[in-house]
């Protein structure tokens, strides 16, 4: 089975987001400033924009974009004009270390970055390695990426699973108790979240009542949200994702559960809220990112430009995820003063995302021991009344230093070539 952690998206609501699909590889050139003869500086960017994940991959896509935009009207990287080669992943693993194989040997792209799935995002990670091109996982959760299974030419964005549970857990033990059932997809991204929320359930004295495999798809969550009400937990804990998510949510509902025990998860996407019909909406969620961080300098700014290029919708983490990837990559060039790849990925190590980039209160750092970004996690709860886009209201900006794990309790053991 394949992983998934997405939900799918109609080829016409894609085009409002401002993402225009194509078959096969479509670039975003954005090198009007520069001279056609100039030697384009080329990433590969590989992420769903069809099936179950298009809307998420979408976003990410949207989101380097702007930010490629951005780096071509400030001279491009070493002066060079930059492209970004887009291919459909479709959430697949064997078609998207296809495509990675493609943008290196045939289109010679510089970079790789991209994935919404964690298996993908393993799966590009071993392939960028086999290949010694440097790999950026933008939204490809699980632990394993930066911690069993890292790589010395792999980075990642997003946060790990761990980070995303942490983000809220004490949130929820502390507010509604310590008796919790769990409602967890059938595949590795829910696998890990279960056992991140476990490790930390069982350390802080709570109960785990039981765990409710579901396979993905499933459109029928009846018997699951029975189980779940019958061992009459304090807390229900939503692994889903996507359409699935929406589904669970909207049956909870009818089922009245949100009114007998407190709802929660580790992860909320706007792509999510912007589905779900107002009486679903409710509950104790973490986010990577919030688009409204009216004391963080340079955010509206981002805000504006993301509208202004995406049909007034505001960007969500997956849009900040792609922009900072895009970002960071050519900073760690413009530093590295270089496109080798050991070069960049040394400059990359330990990188803090400027301002402007990071767009959050904390600072955001490639950590050098494992390759992962340690940034902010955004708890809170969705704002049941509120309308687009105001669907989730922060209760705290936590500094993910405080809660990350060490290198050495991930696993990751990094080893560079001769």
């Amino acid at each position: 089975m394949r992983d998934q952690d997405g939900f799918g998206i109609s080829r016409r609501d894609l085009l409002k987001a401002g993402v225009a699909i194509g078959v096969g590889t479509f670039l975003y050139p954005g090198i009007g400033a520069f001279a056609k003869s100039d030697d384009p500086v080329k990433i590969g960017h590989i992420d769903p924009q069809t099936g179950t994940y298009a809307a998420l991959g979408g976003s990410q896509i949207a989101g380097a974009k702007l930010a490629i935009d951005q780096i071509n009207a400030k001279g491009g990287i070493l002066g060079r004009p930059v492209q970004l080669l887009v291919e459909d992943s479709a959430a697949n693993v064997g078609q998207s270390v296809q495509k990675a194989r493609k943008l290196v040997n045939r289109n010679k792209v510089h970079f790789l970055m991209g994935a919404v799935s964690s298996a993908v995002a393993l799966a590009l990670s071993q392939a960028a390695h086999d290949m010694n091109v440097l790999y950026l996982d933008i939204g490809g959760h699980a632990d394993a990426v930066t911690g069993s299974k890292c790589h010395w030419n792999t980075f990642r964005t997003c946060s790990t699973t761990w980070l995303l549970t942490a983000g809220d857990f004490k949130t929820i033990f502390d507010k509604f108790g310590k008796k919790w059932y769990f409602l967890t997809p059938d595949y590795a991204f829910g696998h890990a979240l279960h056992r991140d929320y476990v490790s930390q359930l069982k350390q802080a004295g709570g109960q785990e009542l039981g765990n409710a495999l579901a396979p993905l798809g499933t459109t029928d969550f009846s018997s699951y949200l029975i189980k779940a009400k019958s061992t009459n937990p304090d807390v229900l804990i939503v692994l889903n994702a996507g359409n699935d998510m929406i589904n669970t949510l909207k049956q909870a509902t009818q089922f009245g559960l949100n009114k007998d025990m407190a709802v929660g998860g580790a992860m909320m996407e706007m792509e999510v809220l912007e589905s779900l019909p107002e009486a679903a909406r409710y509950g104790y969620w973490n986010m990577e990112w919030y688009w409204q961080q009216p004391n963080v300098p340079h955010v509206k700014e981002f805000v504006d430009a993301y509208k202004k290029h995406n049909a007034d919708k505001v960007p969500t983490a997956r849009s900040w995820f792609g922009f900072a990837s895009a970002h960071a990559l050519a900073l760690a060039a413009e530093k590295a003063k270089s496109l080798n790849t050991m070069k960049v990925v040394k400059a990359l190590e330990g990188l803090e995302l400027p301002p402007e980039v990071s767009l959050q209160p904390n600072k955001a750092i490639y950590r050098a021991g494992d390759h992962q970004l340690i940034g902010s996690e955004y708890p809170g709860q969705i704002n049941k009344s509120g309308s687009y886009p105001n669907l989730f209201d922060v209760a705290d900006v936590v500094d993910a230093s405080k809660i990350a794990r060490s290198v050495e309790a991930k696993g990751c053991k990094m080893t560079y070539p001769s």
